[in-house]
C-alpha cells in the first residue's frame, strides 16, 4: 500500500485512507494477536508491511527493516508516546488518578532530545557489563533457593513459585529498593501495565486507576525513605543523588516517574521472557535435550527465546513530521506500533523465521531489546537472569515436562508472557539425589551478548563429488539425522574444519533434507579451501554455522538478470533455481576460464538452458558487461557474485539506474588482518552513550565497542556481510568493506565496524 494522503488519527476521519480489509479488522486487543501477534501479522509482512489501523488509532509497523529505522532515528520518529494510554482514561478515572496526585512525567523510555541523552549519560554507569558481573552470584543464590523449595514437589508453577519473584528481588536489589512488600508491587505492576498498554472498560478503570494511583504514592513514599539514606547502594541511590549534583538534568519529576516505571521495567519483562523462555524450549523437546547435554549453547538459546518469544511484543513511536517508510507516506503525528514480535519473525531478515533454532547464528540481532539510542539499558541484566535460569533448571531438572494446561496472557499491546507456567517431573530421577554437589556446580557466563563463534552445529560430510577442476562438491548432513534449517537463495553457511572457518553458498538441497555445497581450492588463499580438499571424505564430523542470507532475491523485481564468475555461481546457482520454480523471467550469465573450470555446468544447461549464455576464456568468449546492462528491463534487477574486477565493472555500468538495481557478493575482501605498525590510532565519540572511546592500531573499531559494552551484531569480520554497520554522524571514514556501493561510501554516513576506520587518523562521531 503507498497513499500520499495524511489521515489525521480519528477513526472517523481515517475512514478515507485506504487500507484493506484485514487492516481494517486488525484489534490488537482480541483474537489472533492476542494468541500470537507474530502470526497474526504475517498477512502484514508478505502484503502491507506499515498500515493504518482505525480500531487502534495507529499505524502498526511489522518488518524488520521498517523498525529498526524507526528506531534508528529519534528525532523522526519520537518515543514521546511511549507511556501514553493507548486507552484514554474516562473522566471518572481521572479524577481519582488527580487525587492520588498521580504526574507521570518523562522517563529514560519517553523522552526526546537533548533532555534523553544528558539523563542516560549521568546514568548509565551501573548498566555496564563490568559493574553487572558481581550481581551473578546474587541471581543463582535466589533462583537455588525457590528451586530448593519445589525440586521434591514434582509439580510446580514456575511463574509463581521462581520466574516472578527472583526477577523482582533482583530487581529492588539493583534499584536499592526495600524488598519487603512483593505482592503489593505484583498488584501495582499489573494495575500500571493494564492503565499503559490495554483495555479496560470503564468500570475497570475506576480499579485500575486507584491501583495505578496508590502505586505512584509509593513510589514518592519509597524516594523520600531513599533520600534519608545518603550512603544507600544501587542505581535509584544513584539517581538521587545525581538529583542533588545536577538538579537541571535529573529533575524532581523525573526521579519519582523512573522510580514508578523502572519497578515494572526492572522486573516484569524479565519475569515474562523468562517464563516465554521455558514454555517454548519445553514444547521444543529436542532443544532441550540438546542443552541438558550442552550447557554452552545456553547464551545462544536464551537470544533466540527473546527472538522467537520475546516479552516485549510491540513499541510506540510519533513522527515529529511527515515521514516515508515501507512504501507509505505518513503524516506528522502519526503514532506508531511498531511490533517488534512481527519483525522477529521477518523471513526477510531471519532465514526460517518461523522455526525456532537455538543454533541460529544471528538470533541476537532480535528486536525484542529495541535498538539505537533507546535500546534498553536492562538488556544485559535480563539476560544474565535468563541463563541462570536455564542453567540451574536443565542442570537439577532435566526431566522437566509442561503439564497439561490452558495458558492465559494478560490482555495489552506490548508485553507478553503466560500467568501461569505448570510443569512437572519425577522426583525420584532427580539427578542430585545421586550425585548431592551436582546443586551446587555451575558455569559461568559473562555478562553481555553471546559471541557467534561459539555457535555452531554439528554436521557430517555425507558425500563428495568432483564439480570441476580444482573444484569440489559436499553435501552436508545434521550429524544427529535431523534435517538441517531451511534456507532461501543466495543464503551461506560457515564451516568449522582444522582450526579454519571458511563460508560458503547453499547452492542446492539434497533430497534428504542437507546442504549441497561447492568448495574451490585457493591456490593463493589462507589454507581453509586447501585443507577441506585434502580431507574431505563421507562420513568426517565437522561444525557449521548459519544458515544466514546476506544475498537476498528482491521479490518485487520486473525481471532478473544473474551474472556469475567463476565459483560465483553457488548463490547463482540457488536463485537460477528459485526463479524457475517462481516462473519468474530470469536470465543467467556464467562466465569462467575455461569449461572445465566452470562447475555445475551439465546441470546449468539441463535446467537453465534457454536462460543460460556460457562465457569461456578460453574459447574467447567474453561477457559484453555492457549489452547486458543496456538490456536490462525497466524495474529489472542484477545479481552479481564473482570477482572484484567484475563486480566493480558492474558498478561503472549501473552508476546511472535506479538505487537498487545492482546486488553483489564478493569472495572477499582481499584485506589482510591489522598490523599495528602500519595503522593510525583513532578515536569515536559515541553519541547515544555519551562515550569517548579510543581505538588502538591494533584493534578493530568493533572490537574497542564490544569492550565498551556496546551491542553491535556482528558475523563475517572480514567487511563482506554487512552486520555490523554503524551510523557515522560525523568525521571522513577509510572504508574498507566490501558491501556498500560507491555511492553509499559518498554518503560518508555508515561504516562496518569490523574493518573501517578513521581516515588518517582523524575523529569520529558515530550514532551509538
Amino acid at each position: 500500500m503507498t497513499t500520499t494522503s495524511q489521515p489525521p488519527q480519528s477513526h472517523a476521519a481515517a475512514a478515507g485512507c485506504p487500507f484493506s480489509a484485514q487492516a481494517e479488522a486488525f484489534d490488537p486487543f482480541t483474537g489472533a494477536y492476542q494468541v500470537d501477534p507474530a502470526e497474526a501479522l504475517r498477512w502484514s509482512r508478505d502484503q502491507e508491511p506499515v498500515f493504518y489501523a482505525p480500531k487502534l488509532g495507529y499505524w502498526v509497523v511489522t518488518r524488520y527493516d521498517d523498525i529498526k529505522a524507526v528506531f534508528r532515528d529519534n528525532i523522526l520518529y519520537s518515543p514521546r508516546n511511549v507511556l501514553e494510554k493507548i486507552t484514554p482514561s474516562t473522566p471518572e478515572a481521572m479524577e481519582i488518578l488527580q487525587g492520588y496526585g498521580f504526574a507521570l512525567n518523562r522517563t529514560l523510555v519517553n523522552e526526546d532530545e537533548p533532555a534523553h541523552m544528558e539523563r542516560r549519560r549521568a546514568l548509565l554507569d551501573h548498566f555496564l557489563p563490568q559493574n553487572l558481573e558481581p550481581n551473578q552470584e546474587m541471581v543463582r543464590r535466589l533462583t537455588r533457593e525457590k528451586m530448593d523449595a519445589f525440586i521434591d514437589k514434582g509439580r510446580a508453577d514456575l511463574v509463581a513459585e521462581m520466574l516472578y519473584e527472583v526477577p523482582l528481588n533482583v530487581a529492588l536489589h539493583f534499584l536499592g529498593v526495600p524488598e519487603d512488600e512483593i505482592e503489593t508491587l505484583k498488584s501495582f505492576s499489573v494495575a500500571h501495565a493494564v492503565n499503559t498498554w490495554g483495555k479496560p472498560t470503564p468500570e475497570q478503570q475506576i480499579d485500575v486507576a486507584h491501583g495505578v494511583g496508590r502505586f505512584w504514592q509509593y513510589a514518592g513514599e519509597v524516594i523520600e525513605k531513599m533520600r534519608a539514606q545518603k550512603d544507600g547502594t544501587g542505581w535509584m541511590h544513584h539517581t538521587i543523588r545525581m538529583n542533588a549534583e545536577i538538579p537541571e538534568v535529573v529533575t524532581d519529576s523525573y526521579v519519582h516517574s523512573m522510580m514508578m516505571a523502572i519497578i515494572v521495567a526492572a522486573h516484569e519483562t524479565t519475569s515474562l521472557a523468562s517464563a516465554n523462555m521455558v514454555k517454548t524450549l519445553l514444547e521444543h523437546p529436542q532443544a532441550w535435550e540438546d542443552i541438558c547435554a550442552d550447557p554452552s549453547l545456553i547464551p545462544n538459546a536464551v537470544e533466540e527465546c527473546l527472538r522467537y518469544a520475546g516479552s516485549i511484543v510491540a513499541w510506540r513511536r510519533e513522527t515529529t513530521a511527515p515521514a516515508h517508510l515501507g512504501g507509505v507516506d505518513l503524516p506528522e503525528g502519526a503514532k506508531l506500533l511498531i511490533v517488534q514480535a512481527s519483525g522477529n519473525r521477518d523471513e526477510r531478515q531471519f532465514e526460517a523465521g518461523d522455526a525456532f533454532d537455538i543454533y541460529r547464528a544471528d538470533a541476537q540481532e532480535h528486536l525484542t531489546f529495541g535498538y539505537g539510542s533507546h535500546q534498553c539499558m536492562g538488556k544485559n541484566i535480563g539476560r544474565m537472569e535468563m541463563r541462570i535460569f536455564l542453567e540451574e533448571l536443565t542442570r537439577r531438572l532435566p526431566h522437566l515436562r509442561l503439564s497439561e494446561q490452558d495458558f492465559t496472557y494478560l490482555p495489552n499491546t506490548s508485553f507478553r508472557g503466560p500467568d501461569a507456567l505448570w510443569v512437572e517431573w519425577d522426583p525420584a530421577q532427580n539427578p542430585e539425589r545421586r550425585i548431592p554437589q551436582l546443586r551446587d556446580q555451575h558455569l559461568h557466563f559473562p555478562v553481555g551478548a553471546p559471541s557467534r563463534k561459539e555457535i555452531t552445529r554439528r554436521v557430517v560430510i555425507s558425500a563428495v563429488r568432483h564439480e570441476a577442476e580444482k573444484v569440489l562438491g559436499l553435501t552436508i548432513h545434521g550429524a544427529d539425522g535431523r534435517s538441517l534449517p531451511a534456507w532461501s537463495a543466495g543464503a551461506h553457511v560457515e564451516l568449522c574444519i582444522g582450526g579454519f572457518d571458511r563460508k560458503y553458498s547453499i547452492c542446492g538441497h539434497s533430497a534428504d533434507g542437507g546442504y549441497r555445497l561447492a568448495v574451490l581450492h585457493e591456490d593463493a588463499g589462507r589454507g581453509g579451501s586447501a585443507h577441506i580438499h585434502a580431507v574431505a571424505r563421507a562420513g568426517l564430523p565437522l561444525r557449521l554455522r548459519g544458515p544466514s542470507n546476506l544475498f537476498r532475491l528482491d521479490e518485487h523485481a520486473s525481471s532478473y538478470v544473474l551474472i556469475a564468475g567463476g565459483i560465483g555461481i553457488t548463490p547463482i546457482l540457488a536463485m537460477a533455481d528459485t526463479l524457475k520454480a517462481q516462473g519468474r523471467p530470469y536470465a543467467l550469465h556464467y562466465a569462467g576460464r575455461s569449461r572445465e573450470t566452470m562447475a555445475f555446468l551439465d546441470r546449468l544447461q539441463a535446467d537453465h538452458g534457454t536462460a543460460l549464455t556460457l562465457y569461456s576464456s578460453a574459447d574467447n568468449r567474453r561477457a559484453d558487461l555492457a549489452r547486458i546492462v543496456a538490456d536490462l528491463a525497466e524495474g529489472g534487477q542484477i545479481y552479481a557474485c564473482g570477482p572484484d574486477r567484475l563486480i566493480s565493472a558492474l558498478e561503472d555500468l549501473t552508476a546511472g539506474h535506479p538505487e537498487g538495481t545492482l546486488h553483489f557478493e564478493h569472495f572477499s575482501t582481499g584485506i589482510a588482518g591489522l598490523n599495528a605498525a602500519e595503522e593510525t590510532p583513532f578515536e569515536v565519540e559515541l553519541c547515544d552513550s555519551g562515550l569517548t572511546l579510543q581505538v588502538g592500531a591494533g584493534e578493530t573499531l568493533l572490537d574497542r565497542l564490544h569492550a565498551a559494552g556496546i551491542d553491535v551484531a556482528n558475523d563475517c569480520r572480514e567487511g563482506l556481510c554487512g552486520s555490523c554497520e554503524v551510523g557515522v554522524i560525523e568525521g571522513e571514514i577509510d572504508h574498507r568493506d566490501r558491501v556498500l556501493t560507491r555511492a553509499e561510501r559518498a554518503e560518508n554516513t555508515r561504516m562496518m565496524s569490523c574493518c573501517s576506520r578513521a581516515k588518517d587518523g582523524a575523529r569520529l562521531k558515530l550514532a551509538l
